[in-house]
Order: structure tokens, then sequence, then C-alpha cells
């Protein structure tokens, strides 16, 4: 199984009621939400661990999760409401609300976690779960914690104005990836973290302080993908861009799903270093399944059919 631990919210989305009235619609999200629902559509076991509320949002979320085959049993469940993100746009550009205070995501404690099953294989962390507290600190734990035990991936997607304390922020990303086995990283985060430079020679530093597979997303140019024996770069195909939300998720459970049909999602195949034309698979096919998921609206990955 893989394990994907991190937020899931309601995304209110802006809409129009046929009386003319403002109006919002709950859909299901959440960036590590995402990434669990993309992998259980691509066929691979699939758990997600989050602080889950019993109120009627966790319930659409729990089973959102359950249609897409994922379990939900390592789920903390509370009846602490669920976050809700109600989004308006402001001169076409996105701006967000959140309500999330004493939320059954962001309350989940690090004395909350469980007991990992040893069928868990691989360990996914990443998102604005890693931002807030106490939560943050409890997906940190949980991560240090599973660290050498089986594969861990980190996917900051940084999101600066969620940010309350930087330096906290920043030191916890630096010991997680210290941690991680695998660390995807966008053009934009990596700026964010390490400043202005060449992004691959930026990528490539990370090598030194910990992982053995750094994955450089480019958006429309495609993705690169670094060892310390290997490197390769798979260019995105063209498609129609529809919506752009959910790419870089898809991209990850893409990215678990090539390595785990592969036989290659193990610390110690990646430790020896994986072959190149393994990388290349894996990094294509997280490619095409980002691909499908840019082409129509909403954060709604392809299932494993749509890519065969």
């Amino acid at each position: 199984m893989i394990l994907c631990a991190g937020e899931a919210l309601i995304d209110m989305l802006p809409r129009t009621s046929a009386e003319g009235e403002p109006a919002f619609a709950p859909h299901a999200g959440g960036a590590v939400f995402n990434t669990a629902i993309a992998l259980g559509r691509l066929g691979a076991p699939t758990g997600f661990l989050a602080g889950l509320s019993t109120d009627l949002f966790g319930t659409q979320l729990a089973g959102a999760l359950a249609a897409s085959g994922v379990e939900t049993g390592l789920c903390l469940r509370s009846a602490r409401p669920t976050t809700l993100a109600f989004v308006t746009l402001v001169g076409g550009q996105a701006r967000y609300a959140f309500y999330d205070e004493a939320t059954a995501g962001r309350m989940l404690t690090p004395a909350d976690l469980p007991t990992l099953p040893a069928s868990v294989r691989a360990l996914f962390c990443g998102g604005i779960s890693l931002m807030a507290e106490p939560c943050g600190s409890a997906y940190e734990a949980l991560f240090l914690r599973e660290a050498g035990a089986r594969v861990t991936m980190l996917d900051p997607n940084i999101r600066p104005g969620f940010i309350a304390d930087v330096p906290a922020y920043r030191a916890r990303i630096a010991r997680m990836i210290a941690a991680a086995d695998i660390l995807k990283i966008s053009d934009e985060d990596l700026h964010w973290l390490e400043g202005p430079g060449d992004a691959r020679d930026l990528a490539r530093g990370f090598l030194a302080r910990g992982p053995r597979l750094v994955l450089l997303t480019r958006g429309a140019e495609g993705a690169d993908a670094l060892t310390a024996g290997a490197e390769c770069h798979v260019p995105a195909p063209p498609v129609q861009v529809v919506d752009t939300v959910g790419a870089g998720d898809t991209f990850n459970a893409g990215l678990l799903a090539g390595l785990a049909q592969a036989g290659r999602l193990d610390r110690d195949a990646l430790a020896a270093g994986l072959p190149q034309n393994v990388i290349e698979a894996a990094l294509g096919f997280a490619i095409r399944a980002a691909g499908v998921t840019v082409s129509r609206a909403g954060a709604n990955p392809p299932w494993a059919e749509e890519l065969a």
C-alpha cells in the first residue's frame, strides 16, 4: 500500500444559482487528498491518513476516497468541523478564505498517530498540512518516524501566503527533505527555497542532502529526474489546458504508481540506483497522467484504463 498523509478539505467554488444569486458549490480537494485519489484510480493499493470529520463534508471526503478505491481505515475521525476554503475570483485570479480553526484535519497531533501496518510500503507527505499546527508537527513526526522503514516521498507544494512562521517552516522542510527517499519539487517551489539560479543545478544539490531521486517539474516544459548516477528529461505532450488544479498531485501519483508497477518502489532499489529506462518510464507515465488532469475541469485524475 502507498499511504498518503496530509490535508483533505472542501473547496467552496463560486457559482451562480438558477435565480442569478451568488452561490458556492462544495468540491472535495486538498493536494495530498488529490494524490491519494489519483493513486487509487491508477490501480495502486492506496491508503489515506488524516483527521477527517464526521460532519456532512467529512462524509463527502470519505465517500470520494472510497469511490476511487482508497482505504481510510487509518484516518482519525472526530466531530470537529471540516476545513473549508472559499474561492472567489478577483480580476480573474483566485483568492481563498480559509476556515480552518479547530478543524478535524488541523487538530491532528503527534500523539494521535497510529502504528502503520507492514502493508504500507511507501509514505507520501506534503501540501498545506505542513504549514499549520498542530497537524504540521504530526505529519513531520510521522515522516521522520517512518524514514528508513519504508520509501518516503515529499512534495512541499509551497503556498507562501499560508505560512505563518517562515523560518520554522523552512527548518521543517529541510528536515523532511533529509529524510525523503524521493523529492518532487516544482520550479516555483525550488526557487522559493533555494533562490535564483539554474533550476537543474539547484535541484541537483538536493541529492547531497538525502533524497535518492529528485523530480523537478516545469509545467508545460515537462519534468526532469535526477539521481546520483542518471539524469533525464521528459517533455510534456501538447494538450489543450482547461484547468491546472491537481496536475502536480496527479504527477506524484503517476510517479509512485509507475515505480510500483516496475517493482522499483523499494528503498534498496532506490539506494542501488534506478536504471535510466525505469526512471524515464515512470516519469513519462506521471507526465501523461498529469496531462489528462489538466485537459479537463477540476482536479479530476485519470483512471488506469484511460492511460492504457
